[in-house]
């Protein structure tokens, strides 16, 4: 029998706004000003909220955490989401966490070991960080299921996030899959920042994009530029409406770059050029926006300063609250690891009451 073509597949690459803050008026969505101010606002935020829980850790003030500097244009993400759609997360949606209402309070506490930073009040749509790689697409893929189930789609989608270290995982590829062939109103949203830790994306994957996995599972997929605000937020709005429609869901590829470490105990000096970074300054995502928000008469000089000081203020609360903060166990960590008692962990756990003691004692 002669051999036929099934069917022929591109991918296609977007983006609205470029380095100098330039615009493709074709392609540029409707935002209000006071969207758009609002979008600027959360993306600085989570700029500062995360440099300064980076020096708390210098100081030893607060535990090991990821830092999410270069990816904060995931604040559009959230923007194109309504409050009845689901956020189910990772550990670098800093920005958007915090633009969907997450308190400043609540990151400090989890990433020092405190399960209370994982309570989010009011706010029971948003899941709490998720450390293990992909674990939460397939849950994302299930609570949309549960939507379409109970014919709630038309209101009622959710976006995962993950980075480009997750597509390569196994949960990954079946989370899509399921949602494919269920028609899940869902949206995979990938933050590819280059790096799993310190394996660069041409050692994870031979395919040029991310975003052709998409055609294995026959979903639309596409690539935009994550340090762009606009093209973040028009790709996840014309996905969310498709899942609202019920046509199911969408993998976007955000390219973007973790300007710093993987987390604080790690050196990123050990595995990427310096050149490579510098690069990668020139597209920072913040720098871009708010160009264009100049650019449109809605920024000003005076208008960063007054920001930057209202966003001290609040960060500065935020941390008084934070280390005001003297009913959490230090040693609850230990309760959780295992169900039962383990005699070394028992003998860790005296140790470090121990040393904390000691701590306190020459304080």
């Amino acid at each position: 029998m002669p051999t036929k073509v099934i069917g022929k597949y591109s991918v296609t690459t977007m983006q609205i706004l470029d380095e100098t803050g330039a615009v493709d008026e074709k392609l540029e969505p409707k935002i209000s000003k006071k969207e758009l101010l609002k979008i600027y606002r959360y993306m600085v935020l989570g700029r500062e909220v995360d440099q300064r829980m980076l020096k708390l850790q210098r100081q030893g003030r607060l535990g090991t955490l990821p830092v999410c500097v270069g990816q904060e244009a995931v604040a559009a993400v959230t923007a194109a989401m309504s409050e009845q759609d689901w956020m189910v997360g990772s550990y670098r949606e800093l920005a958007g966490r915090l633009y969907r209402g997450e308190p400043i309070m609540n990151t400090m506490p989890a990433y020092n070991g405190w399960e209370e930073g994982n309570v989010i009040p009011g706010h029971n749509r948003t899941l709490p960080l998720a450390v293990i790689l992909a674990s939460q697409i397939p849950h994302a893929v299930g609570i949309a299921y549960a939507s379409k189930v109970r014919g709630e789609e038309k209101k009622s989608a959710v976006v995962t996030f993950f980075g480009d270290g997750s597509s390569s995982e196994g949960d990954f590829h079946e989370a899509v899959n399921f949602a494919s062939v269920w028609k899940a109103p869902v949206v995979f949203y990938c933050q590819n920042n280059h790096w799993a830790i310190s394996t660069p994306l041409s050692k994870q994957m031979n395919a040029k994009s991310i975003a052709q996995r998409a055609i294995a599972y026959d979903i639309p997929g596409i690539q935009i530029d994550g340090n762009d605000a606009l093209a973040v937020y028009k790709a996840t709005k014309e996905a969310l409406d498709r899942a609202h429609k019920g046509e199911g869901p969408t993998l976007i590829e955000a390219l973007t770059y973790r300007m710093l470490m993987h987390t604080t105990a790690d050196d990123p000096k050990k595995y990427r050029r310096e050149e490579e970074v510098q690069q990668w300054a020139k597209r920072d995502p913040i720098l871009r926006f708010r160009l264009y928000l100049e650019q449109k008469g809605h920024w000003n000089d005076t208008a960063q300063a007054k920001l930057e000081e209202e966003i001290k203020g609040e960060i500065d609360e935020a941390v008084k609250q934070f280390e005001s903060e003297h009913d959490f166990p230090p040693d609850a960590p230990f309760d959780y690891t295992f169900g039962t008692p383990v005699a070394d962990l028992e003998a860790q756990r005296a140790e470090f009451l121990e040393n904390l003691k000691k701590d306190a004692e020459h304080a």
